[in-house]
């Protein structure tokens, strides 16, 4: 099968290569002034740093600039402490001071590696399509048991994204297959019914994994979701809890709460994200319009093909698509939050406290709390999809990277067996203890 590469469709992705370098991009805002950090806590005061081991520490204290809870966190946490320990959440001078900045700058000049992809179309049972973009020649140099991540980008993100582009390069060098899923109309992906998808919808998600799953049966499968990605994610892993073959996963800048982040969205900056978003929807949409002539019904084509909003995108086809009353009822309904309580695999959560377009007004601490499988980190800055820090800052991969692959590897050794499946209260004391005493 021939390869390729694909560009990405966003207004707030590189369509050609960077030349630009940050020091450029530094002297657009020449009297700025940024607050030092420590290695241990983000402070905008005087930084201060503690001598004792991490290990020694309660959570809050071996990580204060970060919040950290979950169900999952007396098993995980002592895990991760040697990564975050070692790559400290610490924001690059400058692109920490604003989160607009901070997540613009990620889009456009974070650097996309090079990889050679091969492409397979998968035709889902109701006529539609979804490309499934692997690394080529991994089927003649993995063994078949190697394990196998599938990648879920953003809206109307691909392949061809720069994070998607870092955590493949991560994980293969790892020695993990991965693939992406590319959902209907993205990634130059094939329309072939008059459906795109939706936050609502993890049907293509449930025939992705199947498919995945029967061609490589003797691996593990993990998944890594961002943005709208992370939201289809984790409400496929509480819908499909008893039946999933996904052995973990990660959720990053999850909206969670859809219609929090809507209301969130028409907000000052936040309308320039939304218009972006919104033309590359119509893009899309434009693209496959002859699919859509004539539909009739409450389809109202006019206002999806020309919306200035994502919400008038929405109101226009995807809510018509998949059945919902309106709108409101639409966001009300597909909302991830209402579905992590029955998660019941290793789920790692990442936010970032200052993201414009997920806000952390709606993470839903309480759920994930009382849930043994879930892990939630929130870092106090990173924006949208940023994460502008670590040692590969400011260009390199994002600071999340080396998190969820240590945590992904963790979970390949399997350090979780056999307490990763809560589904009533006995079985969830049972799961309580046996974190107790989990040496990790």
């Amino acid at each position: 099968m021939a390869t390729t590469s694909f560009s990405p469709l966003s207004t707030f992705r590189h369509r050609s290569p960077i030349t630009s370098t940050p020091n450029q991009f530094l002297s657009l805002y020449p009297t700025v002034k940024t607050n030092k950090v420590s290695a241990v806590h983000v402070s905008t005061t005087t930084a201060t740093t503690t001598t004792m081991p991490s290990s020694d520490l309660p959570e809050a204290q071996a990580h204060p600039s970060l919040e950290i809870v979950g169900g999952a966190t007396e098993s995980i946490l002592p895990v991760l402490n040697a990564t975050l320990t070692r790559n400290p959440y610490n924001p690059f001078p400058f692109f920490g001071w604003n989160r607009h900045v901070e997540t613009i700058y990620a889009s456009f000049f974070r650097t996309r590696p090079d990889v050679r992809l091969r492409r397979e179309c998968l035709r889902t049972k109701d006529n539609g399509s979804v490309a499934l973009d692997w690394v080529s020649g991994d089927d003649r140099q993995l063994p078949p048991d190697s394990p196998l991540l599938i990648l879920l980008p953003g809206l109307t993100g691909g392949s061809g994204d720069s994070y998607v582009r870092h955590m493949l390069v991560r994980a293969r060098s790892k020695g993990w297959r991965v693939v992406v899923f590319n959902s209907r109309g993205c990634g130059d992906s094939p329309v072939t019914t008059p459906q795109f998808y939706s936050a609502s919808f993890i049907g293509d998600m449930h025939e992705v994994v199947e498919h995945v799953s029967s061609r490589y049966p003797k691996a593990n499968l993990y998944a890594v979701g961002w943005s709208l990605g992370a939201n289809i994610l984790v409400r496929y892993l509480g819908q499909e809890s008893h039946s999933s073959p996904l052995s973990g996963a990660v959720s990053l800048c999850n909206p969670f709460n859809l219609v929090i982040a809507d209301e969130d969205f028409h907000k000052g900056f936040n309308n320039v994200y939304d218009k972006a978003l919104a033309k590359s929807l119509c893009n899309i949409f434009k693209n496959h319009a002859l699919l859509f002539e004539d539909i009739g019904g409450e389809y109202n084509i006019p206002l999806a093909a020309n919306a200035k909003s994502v919400r008038d995108f929405d109101q226009g086809l995807t809510r018509v698509s998949f059945g919902f009353k309106s709108v409101d009822d639409y966001y009300s309904n597909s909302s991830s939050s209402d579905t992590i309580k029955h998660v019941r695999i290793p789920l790692l959560c990442i936010q970032a406290a200052n993201d414009p377009i997920a806000p952390s007004r709606g993470i839903p601490h309480e759920d994930i709390k009382e849930n043994p499988n879930c892990l939630l980190i929130v870092t106090p800055k990173g924006g949208h999809l940023g994460w502008v820090a670590g040692v590969d800052a400011p260009r390199g991969a994002p600071w999340t990277d080396p998190v969820v692959m240590d945590y992904l590897e963790h979970l390949e050794r399997g350090a979780l067996k056999g307490i990763t499946s809560c589904s009533n209260t006995v079985e969830v004391e049972q799961c309580t203890e046996g974190l107790h005493s989990l040496k990790v």
